[in-house]
């Protein structure tokens, strides 16, 4: 057999470069295999998109807030600068006050307890379930999520409808007007049974990654429920609750779908910012002043996010600390 060749010394020589270093590759080379512009050609599609609905927008209301501009008259053809004038007229409108603290009460009331709550409750007593009760229960609840929005609150005024409504039925309370009477609590009860899904679906995942071994040293310690909870469960999952509360308060923060079941009714009771956005720029025609406030409501937005990742950079920073001590 004849020894193996090797490659021409040549050729060897030109394919390494001075002083042994590895060829250098242009950046071109390494945009996923593809090279820069093959790569943007297929990012392209995506970021036109991303800046017809998303950048486009965001500018217009920004121009928007700094103007008189309405839907209709003077102002729809030659909307005049006002500057801060706008947001000055916000912070002081009184049913702005009335709608940011009725907002307050759906967050805090329907997804940071209600939710929250209703979501880990769920997770935690269907944990060690398996067979038809707990699919069961899964598809109610998930049933309950994925719904369009208009059939949910089709669902609900038939459910509380004053006439001839399944809640009166059920309680033998004929002709009580539960969307007149408590608008807002209908509000709140309605969102909680509406978005649970998504925080039962998070906590049963976060419930899975707790060693049974733990759960176990707990209750031959003679632990309690509340106290497994307490001092081993709720310390593991921590992020996954921080997390859901971000979500959960954002989504439930900039929320319309309660405009379907009481219209921000009756005379504003349960009109939440969303909803007061929606009537001020479209029901009474002026974009101006409606995207002064929906301005104020990415700010708000913001706000929030900023408190729940300063929470979670505050307990990862104590992991490693711990993890620091403990080595």
């Amino acid at each position: 057999m004849a020894p193996p060749t090797s490659p021409p010394a040549e050729l060897t020589a030109a394919a390494v470069p001075p002083g042994g270093a590895a060829p250098f590759r242009k950046a071109s080379d390494d945009a996923a295999g593809l090279g820069t512009r093959r790569a943007a050609a297929f990012v392209a599609p995506a970021m036109v998109l991303v800046a017809v609905f998303l950048v486009f927008p965001a500018l217009w209301t920004l121009y928007l807030g700094v103007t008189d501009y309405r839907l209709t008259g003077i102002a729809a053809s030659d909307p005049q600068f006002v500057g801060t004038g706008n947001y000055t007229a916000v912070l002081g409108d009184e049913e702005f006050h009335r709608s940011l603290w009725l907002t307050l009460q759906f967050v805090v009331g329907s997804a940071v307890i209600g939710q929250t709550v209703l979501g880990f409750s769920v997770a935690w007593v269907m944990r060690d379930r398996s067979g038809p009760l707990r699919r069961l229960v899964e598809a109610v609840i998930l049933l309950a999520w994925i719904l369009p929005g208009s059939v949910i609150a089709f669902l609900w005024i038939t459910l509380l409808d004053r006439d001839s409504g399944t809640l009166n039925a059920l309680l033998g309370t004929p002709g009580t007007a539960w969307l007149l009477d408590h608008p807002m609590a209908c509000v709140v009860v309605f969102n909680i049974w509406r978005g649970t899904a998504f925080s039962m679906m998070l906590y049963s995942a976060a419930l899975g990654n707790v060693p049974p071994s733990h759960l176990e040293t707990a209750r031959l310690a003679g632990a309690s429920t509340f106290q497994t909870l307490r001092d081993v469960v709720l310390p593991r999952i921590r992020g996954h609750i921080l997390t859901s509360l971000l979500l959960v308060s954002l989504w439930t923060f900039n929320d319309f779908t309660p405009f379907l079941i009481t219209a921000g009714g009756p005379n504003g009771e349960s009109e939440i910012m969303s909803v007061y956005v929606y009537r001020t720029a479209l029901g009474d025609g002026r974009l101006g002043f409606g995207a002064a406030i929906s301005l104020v409501m990415i700010l708000i937005n913001l706000v929030i996010a900023l408190l729940y990742l300063r929470a979670l950079r505050e307990r990862r920073a104590q992991g490693e600390r711990k993890a620091r001590v403990a080595t």
